[in-house]
């Protein structure tokens, strides 16, 4: 990665034991305390000066640094001011203890510590954890934790990683065939293959490996890893792997987790502010930008508060511009993200499937019961109309009409209310009927749902947008396109009309052409704003997903920039959603959708329309993507979200029920 030093903090000049000892020992002393004084000088001082400090600070007064700063300080703020008076590998031994101490255990800090950690830190923290308690971390580790989760937690313990220049270039395929063999090509997982070489082959090899694996398994290592592993085990070798990859990458994924959302991860945070603020914390802020399109100054900023903040702060070391400039180290980390993206070959996989043994003549009859008489039963209208692929519930629809003379949807509508009624009539309609539906609710009445309509005209295939432009004309008397035209105006515009002719490129990436298309944008970013939109749009409306890989890849090798950081800093409004939207699709498209699931439930209220609009249309798609991307980028299950975030106003729990049939398990 980095050359040089890459820490915020460094050793101060002039330093002098004695004297920051009696400056301390002035701010303590008295009624109150120099809050401001304590932080500055601990937080500008080198972690071995500050151990200097405190052997300096007993010689002259006889009392612990550490105690009298506990007495003094509270909370949050003491908690980050003595954790950075303590050694690394005494703070790392003290997290590892609390980690494990008491009913339960905090699996993500062992895993954050001990898949980071070098050989070298590790043996130091096994013997700090052997000097400060009188025990062997080993076999509390055992002690605490189980399975193949904890056969991974000992051999890491063990520090016997080879170092990082050792590459065996004559095992390299062997190995990536070997991981293969252990996990996608049979039926279940050999976990020893995985933990033997992910646990002990240096980084330098694995990273070759992972190449060859990608050209093998035409997929990452992590989503295998992803769909062959499970629980902690799973965390933890991804974690392996994402270190493997960029530390500072992995620790910036954990610093933005640690804040977002409603509560702060304070431990978390901590810990990885004062762990890496000498060693790498540059590098992680870049991989924070990069990552996030935010500085991670900012996001401290916005999501802590006081000395606390202030402390952190001094660690972060500065903000970072966004302009979209790299340094070398994050150019280097985007231009391999793009790589992957553009080599891995997704499996979609849904989570609604044709169910065996069907009879649409006794669902038909079955939904019929359900819905006359007093009362409504909604429990087996769910059960039918979930649990069926859309293709059986056609077949539903037709049998409906001809046995019983009636119109299912007509029916459905007059016995369903609300949500539920929503959610139930866009799974019985068609995907292009639900889609075209979708369209006009977002272009109705006085406001325009601008997200909708560019979620669903980016994210649907060619076929699918001619359908729907087809099912939107039988239904509404009208062409999508004239309705789009009269409810939205400029470059906005203009690219929804391109996008609704349902008339991308469908080959794969030519790679002459996409060098010429990513010089192109990057000559478009120094052009007048109308000449730069005009290009943009020519390439990102038309060209298709694989091709856009390889362009934006180039376009980092060629502009030292990042197409996303671009669009969002040179455009504004709706236009930037849109081309922001594709260039996410492009990228990962259930990544993309995970996202705005998960915007939809956040906050006060919920997106219904939105919920209920991807729920639907993803469900047989690849649903089960979307929730693996929701897992990975929030820290918890859509399943669990569903059932704990959104709804909340919701009386039935029906609709909530039916969300989850569709959601398809917990992660």
């Amino acid at each position: 990665m980095g050359k040089g030093f890459r820490g915020t903090v460094a050793d101060f000049p002039d330093f002098d034991a004695n004297g920051d000892a009696e400056a301390l020992y002035n701010a303590m002393k008295g009624f109150g305390s120099d809050k401001e004084a304590i932080l500055d000088l601990v937080t500008s001082r080198s972690n071995g000066q500050r151990q200097e400090i405190r052997s300096a600070y007993k010689s002259l007064y006889g009392k612990d640094l550490i105690e009298d700063l506990k007495y003094e300080l509270t909370g949050k703020f003491e908690r980050l001011i003595v954790s950075l008076m303590r050694p690394p590998a005494y703070h790392d031994a003290k997290e590892i203890k609390d980690a494990i101490k008491g009913a339960g255990t905090d699996e993500k800090c062992l895993i954050e510590i001990l898949a980071s950690r070098t050989n070298q830190q590790i043996h130091d923290l096994v013997a700090a954890y052997n000097d400060a308690y009188g025990r062997d971390i080993e076999q509390d580790i055992i002690g605490d934790t189980s399975g193949h989760f904890k056969k991974m937690l000992v051999v890491l313990l063990q520090g016997t990683r080879e170092d990082d220049g050792v590459v065996h270039e004559e095992v390299i395929e062997e190995d990536a065939q070997a991981l293969y063999a252990a996990g996608e090509e049979q039926w279940g997982t050999d976990e020893s293959i995985f933990i033997m070489l992910l646990g002990n082959r240096s980084v330098t090899h694995l990273q070759l490996v992972f190449d060859e694996y990608q050209k093998i398994a035409e997929k990452s290592i992590e989503d295998s890893i992803k769909s062959e592993l499970s629980g902690d085990f799973e965390r933890l070798m991804l974690a392996v792997v994402q270190c493997i990859r960029s530390r500072p990458m992995f620790f910036a994924k954990r610093l933005y987790k640690s804040m977002k959302g409603l509560g702060t991860a304070d431990n978390t945070l901590i810990r990885i502010m004062i762990s890496r603020s000498e060693i790498d914390m540059l590098d992680i802020r870049e991989c924070f930008r990069l990552r996030y399109e935010k500085s991670l100054h900012n996001m401290i900023q916005d999501d802590t508060s006081g000395e606390y903040k202030r402390t952190l702060l001094k660690l972060c070391g500065g903000d970072d511009d966004i302009a979209g400039e790299f340094f070398p180290e994050a150019a280097q980390i985007a231009y391999k993200m793009w790589e992957i993206s553009a080599m891995t070959k997704v499996q979609l996989r849904g989570t609604v499937h044709p169910i065996s043994d069907f009879d649409p003549g006794s669902d038909a009859q079955d939904l019929r019961k359900a819905m006359k008489g007093f009362g409504t039963d909604e429990d087996t209208i769910i059960e039918i109309v979930a649990k069926r692929s859309n293709e059986q519930r056609q077949e539903i629809r037709h049998v409906f009409k001809s046995i019983l003379g009636r119109d299912l949807m007509a029916d459905l509508k007059s016995e369903l209310s609300k949500n539920l009624c929503r959610l139930i009539m866009g799974l019985m309609m068609t995907p292009a009927e639900f889609d075209a539906k979708m369209m006009k609710k977002a272009m109705e009445g006085a406001g325009t749902d601008e997200h909708a309509l560019i979620e669903i005209l980016v994210t649907r295939s060619n076929q699918e947008i001619q359908d729907m432009c087809a099912a939107y004309k039988k239904a509404f008397k009208k062409n999508l396109e004239d309705a789009i035209r009269s409810d939205t105006s400029g470059h906005f515009c203009r690219i929804l009309v391109s996008l609704a002719q349902g008339a991308r490129d469908e080959g794969p990436a030519d790679m002459g052409r996409a060098e010429e298309d990513a010089q192109a944008l990057a000559d478009a970013c120094n052009a007048e704003s109308d000449e730069m939109m005009d290009k943009f749009m020519s390439i990102l409306c038309t060209r298709s997903f694989p091709h856009l890989r390889r362009v934006f890849q180039e376009f980092v090798r060629c502009s030292n920039k990042d197409i996303e950081q671009i669009i969002k800093k040179e455009m504004s409004g709706d236009i930037k959603n849109a081309m922001y939207a594709i260039v996410r699709s492009v990228k990962n498209q259930p990544s993309y959708l995970a996202d705005r699931l998960y915007k939809a439930m956040k906050g006060l209220g919920t997106d219904d329309r939105a919920l209920i609009r991807i729920m639907v249309s993803r469900s047989e798609i690849d649903l089960f993507n979307i929730r693996k991307e929701f897992k990975d980028t929030h820290d918890t299950s859509l399943h669990d979200f569903i059932q704990v975030e959104a709804l909340v106003g919701d009386t039935s729990g029906d609709y909530r029920k039916t969300l989850l049939i569709l959601c398809g398990g917990e992660d």
